[in-house]
Parts: structure tokens; C-alpha cells; sequence
């Protein structure tokens, strides 16, 4: 894998914008200073997302395909990595910057996303694109252009991730 960062954003609350950053901590629970780090991202605290990744060429397939251009944090994603299958990160450990990270499920869009972006046909534009959600395992800081580096495989299964959530932000 010869993937990096390509980009990092982090928003302050629900619905806010997303702002870009050159580099970011990880920490306990998500990115400092994102909303579902701090608990008010629109999700939380039902939906654990710690931290989202898409794939800049699933952005500029977007743009291109649909005429959507998702430049500026548009996507609302915190990770926009280039040279990365992200699928490939699902159940594994993987290293960004200083940070582990455990690639955690797809991360679907949603009709929220569209909305606060207020770009209709946004939701379609995402579907199988939307990337992928992760958990912060060891904290660290990343930053753009960091390497995307794959670690080792985990086997995941629903109580096992359940019970790491629980014990995470009890």
C-alpha cells in the first residue's frame, strides 16, 4: 500500500462546517476538535464513528460522473487519503501519522450529509464511495501527506466490537 493523506478536516459540532487542517491529534474517542470526538456530531452518541475516511478518487470519480464537486470537506469526512483501497483497511490495524487506527465498517452516506451540504443528488453521488468509519486505537498525530500504512489483520465480531465501544466511552 503507498497511500497518504491527502487531506484532513474536523468540524466543531453538528451541522457545522467542515474546516481544514494541516495536522490533527487523535485521541480517545475520534480527532481533537471534531464533533464526534467531543459528542456532537449529528449521530452521536448512537452511531460510533470515530473517525471517517474517503478516497480523494472516489471524490474526483464523483465530480466527474455526477458533476458534484465535494472539494472543501463537502463529503464530511475527516480523512481523504489518495492511493488507498479503504475496503482493505476494514478489519484490519492500520497506521496513519503516529496513530492506530482499526478500520471499522463502511461508512454509508446519509441523507444528512446531503442536506448540510445542500447538494441534491449527493446522497446517490456517495453510494459504495461513501468510505470507511475507524476507531482511534493507539492516539497520535497525523498530519497531510502521512503515509497510510496497513498493520495487521483483526478479527472482528459483533459483541467483541460492541464490548470495545462500551468499555471505550462506557
Amino acid at each position: 500500500m503507498n497511500g497518504c493523506v491527502d487531506e484532513l478536516y474536523v468540524a466543531d459540532s453538528a451541522g457545522e462546517p467542515m474546516r481544514a487542517v494541516e495536522t490533527v491529534d487523535a485521541v480517545a474517542g475520534g480527532l481533537d476538535g471534531d464533533r464526534y470526538q467531543g459528542g456532537t456530531g449529528y449521530y452521536a452518541p448512537f452511531d460510533v464513528c470515530e473517525v471517517t475516511l474517503v478516497a480523494g478518487e472516489a471524490l474526483d470519480a464523483i465530480r466527474e460522473a455526477a458533476g458534484i464537486d465535494l472539494s472543501g470537506g463537502e463529503h464530511r469526512r475527516n480523512v481523504v487519503t489518495r492511493g488507498v483501497d479503504l475496503s482493505e483497511l476494514l478489519e484490519t490495524r492500520f497506521r496513519v501519522g503516529d496513530a492506530l487506527f482499526e478500520g471499522t465498517r463502511p461508512r454509508p452516506p446519509c441523507q444528512h450529509v446531503e442536506e448540510v451540504a445542500g447538494l441534491d443528488g449527493l446522497m446517490d453521488a456517495l453510494r459504495d464511495r461513501g468510505g470507511i468509519c475507524a476507531s482511534v486505537v493507539e492516539p497520535g498525530s497525523l498530519g497531510v501527506g502521512d503515509a497510510v500504512t496497513y498493520v495487521e489483520d483483526v478479527a472482528f465480531d459483533g459483541d467483541g466490537l460492541a464490548a470495545a465501544i462500551e468499555e471505550r466511552h462506557g
